[in-house]
């Protein structure tokens, strides 16, 4: 069995346990394990408006996995996604109501200032990582503080004490009408694009690029790529700064295609941090985030579904994400099981 099949399986296996283990604990607490997956199946692919809001929630989870993802291939730690997010959000809504513009400007304009937002967010973590050796997990960590609060003190202030900015103009909205007649009036927008092409852009740049060798290669080993003539600061800010791009176009989703708003937030919002699940569950690839965020998203709308359908509440899903995710951490353990299953095979 090839380490590329191996790599496959992990998540796979992991997935299936975490469920298994999940209708254990469904028992344990008196419910209905059948009941209670096939509400949850109903939720996220029981008719064409379930499946609009499932792909709608997946999109800005694809773009907090890519942040986090892109930083991890690098060698950094990016737990500043969360921030990053929350500032694009700002600065999209702020592009997206207080310009008036034709569309084809206005939309990439607006979907600009979020990503600029989130880089500029993410490079300070990165220039203090590079300058002064300040550990980019601390540094992000704090960020994340300050970014909730500055947003809700800017959000405020724009609204004159209000607690949500007014609603951005159409000419900057990704929401389509054709997509809700499509979806049964769901909240489905393309963003689902935008999302998919960043994926596109995140492995061309790995990839296909001498910039994205360089990054992996400071990433691996920063005192060989020093040796090779790589300027590892160089490569350490721009690292970060990629990846609070595709955060602050996380923002940009909820900003400019969900709420078409910003509103002040009593914590945070959450879709940053559970980016790092997705990277995780995803092996930090383009590819695997999608998987990773289509699983997270589903399981996160098919939830709402539960406590009406089967009577279970919603922390029952929580519980088996949480239970998934420890099993891809724990993914060694299964690794080697595969691993001596296929020696053994191979020896008979």
């Amino acid at each position: 069995m090839s380490n590329r099949v191996i790599n496959i399986l992990v998540p796979i296996i992991s997935i299936i346990i975490g469920l298994i283990v999940g209708a254990i604990v469904m028992v344990v607490s008196g419910y209905d394990p059948v009941q209670g997956y096939i509400a949850l199946w109903t939720g996220i692919f029981g008719d064409s408006y379930s499946i609009g809001n499932t792909i709608r929630q997946i999109t800005p989870y694809i773009l907090a996995g890519l942040a986090v993802a892109f930083a991890f291939r690098t060698g950094l730690f990016n737990i500043g996604v969360e921030g990053q997010l929350i500032l694009g959000w700002l600065a999209a809504a702020w592009v997206g109501y207080a310009f008036e513009l034709p569309k084809i400007i206005h939309l990439p304009l607006a979907l600009l200032a979020a990503a600029a937002a989130g880089a500029f967010w993410a490079f300070i973590a990165g220039f203090l990582k590079a300058k002064f050796k300040v550990h980019e997990v601390i540094a992000t960590i704090m960020l994340n503080y300050t970014a909730l609060y500055i947003a809700n003190a800017v959000i405020k202030k724009l609204s004159d004490g209000s607690f949500k900015t007014e609603r951005i103009h159409e000419s900057a909205s990704l929401r389509s009408p054709f997509l809700r007649e499509l979806t049964d009036n769901s909240s489905l927008h393309y963003g689902i694009i935008v999302a998919l092409l960043m994926v596109v852009v995140m492995w061309f740049i790995l990839e296909k690029t001498t910039r994205g060798y360089e990054l992996k290669a400071v990433g691996f080993n920063k005192n060989a790529a020093d040796y090779a003539g790589m300027s590892v600061n160089k490569n350490i800010i721009l690292a970060m700064t990629i990846s609070g791009m595709f955060a602050g176009l996380g923002g940009a989703m909820e900003a400019l295609g969900t709420f078409q708003n910003a509103s002040i937030k009593p914590g945070f919002t959450g879709i940053g941090f559970d980016g790092i699940a997705v990277a995780l569950l995803g092996a930090n690839t383009p590819l695997g985030v999608v998987f990773g965020a289509s699983l997270f998203g589903s399981l996160k709308y098919g939830a709402l579904n539960m406590p009406n359908a089967a009577g279970i509440p919603e922390e029952i899903v929580s519980i088996i994400i949480a239970l998934i995710i420890f099993f891809v951490a724990s993914g060694y353990i299964i690794r080697v099981g595969l691993q001596k299953l296929s020696k053994k095979k191979e020896g008979q």
